[in-house]
């Protein structure tokens, strides 16, 4: 089989499920572990399915535990890994997300979000796993979530996804959502040689000198694998930069601040967002994934009407965009109008950081998104 396979360029007729799946093999994604569970399945039935092609491996793990203890071996042994799960799922494998941000390990993991909590709406849409994908394992560390809201952004956001994984050495998370998961619509493939290519940065010390989790002025170290000549000591417990278990305040200071740093001190680099009309607005609505869809329109709607209304979509969730969020809180917006699939996670995240404005949070709870009618009437409400 061709190697080409890795990237079928042309355009497609796709679901977001199998964009990501593309997507993550076009990345060079060469390893997936997962459990079966709606609305994700059909990533792994693709990946089952495309791996073979280009000399990967699909393993069906026991379960969503087990699946991610499989990604970050997989990626300590030079492979690209990744796993798909949605809200139970992305519970179960919270511990073992946690011990991949510990052991600085890149990796892909995609949650397609489904009404919760417990077993919810299997087959329905929701956003309620939003504060669980930067808060979900115990400790302090950074993240990096993104929120696709077209099949064509779940590809282009997969890639992006490895890249970042590899360039930071952490967990990265697709945030997705049932709607955009199950939509079908034009995905444009480019040719390979369009494709960034993903590299894992590798020491250019000798072995014996090596310090394996010692950050240099980005706080990212690079990164041996297994086999490649490096002594390794891998673990989750508190460690020096050898790689040792040190059980002291000193080392978990200087571990953890840099395990937190190096995100929030790349958030300029990494935060993605667009903005249409925040310039002369008076209320902002904030919106991402699917219900970034209605929100546009909905803006669109106010400002044909001559509503002074701007649109901001987060096409990264975390890092959240505070700093952004405050300037535009300081520049004389009235307000900021938040519809989500969920009780008003974002919401609280923007009224955090727009202090002194009003922030109306339109919440579902899951199963339905809202309509650019349900935002327009928030809008009218506000002004």
């Amino acid at each position: 089989m061709s190697k080409d396979r890795d990237v079928l360029t042309g355009v497609h007729f796709l679901n977001g499920d199998d964009a990501i799946a593309e997507g993550a093999l076009a990345a060079g994604c060469r390893f997936f572990a997962g459990y079966p569970i709606t609305p994700a399945t059909e990533i792994a039935e693709r990946m089952a399915k495309r791996l073979p092609e280009v000399s990967g491996v699909y393993i069906q793990m026991e379960d969503e535990i087990a699946s991610m203890a499989a990604v970050l071996g997989a990626s300590w042994g030079g492979n690209k890994s990744m796993t798909a799960t949605s809200g139970p799922g992305f519970s179960l494998m919270m511990e073992n997300i946690g011990l991949g941000m510990m052991m600085e390990t890149p990796c892909v993991v995609v949650n397609i979000m489904r009404g919760g909590p417990s077993t919810g709406l299997p087959t329905l849409v929701g956003q309620g796993d939003v504060m669980q994908a930067r808060w979900g394992s115990h400790g302090d560390y950074g993240v990096i979530a993104l929120t696709p809201s077209s099949p064509q952004e779940a590809f282009d956001m997969t890639i992006e996804a490895f890249s970042l994984s590899e360039r930071y050495r952490i967990p990265v998370i697709v945030l997705s959502d049932e709607l955009i998961g199950h939509m079908y619509e034009r995905v444009v493939i480019p040719e390979k040689k369009f494709l960034p290519r993903i590299r894992r940065r590798k020491p250019r010390k000798a072995p014996s000198e090596h310090l394996p989790f010692q950050g240099g002025e980005d706080l990212v170290p690079p990164m041996a694998c297994a086999g490649e000549g490096y002594r390794l000591h891998v673990t989750g417990l508190t460690h020096d930069e050898k790689g040792y278990p040190v059980i002291s305040a000193e080392a978990q200071e200087r571990l953890v601040r840099r395990l937190c740093d190096k995100i929030r001190k790349h958030a300029a680099e990494i935060i993605r967002i667009e903005e249409e009309g925040t310039e002369d607005a008076e209320i902002i609505v904030v919106a991402y994934g699917c219900v970034a869809r209605s929100a546009r329109e909905s803006v669109n709607m106010a400002r044909k009407s001559g509503r002074r209304v701007g649109f901001l979509r987060l096409l990264t969730v975390w890092p959240f965009p505070e700093e952004r969020i405050r300037e535009l809180a300081a520049n004389g917006v009235k307000g900021f109008v938040v519809p989500e699939v969920n009780y008003g996670q974002i919401a609280g995240e923007v009224e955090r950081c727009a202090v002194g404005r009003d922030v109306l949070m339109v919440g579902l709870m899951g199963g339905a998104v809202h309509t650019p009618e349900i935002i327009l009437e928030a809008i009218e409400e506000m002004a």
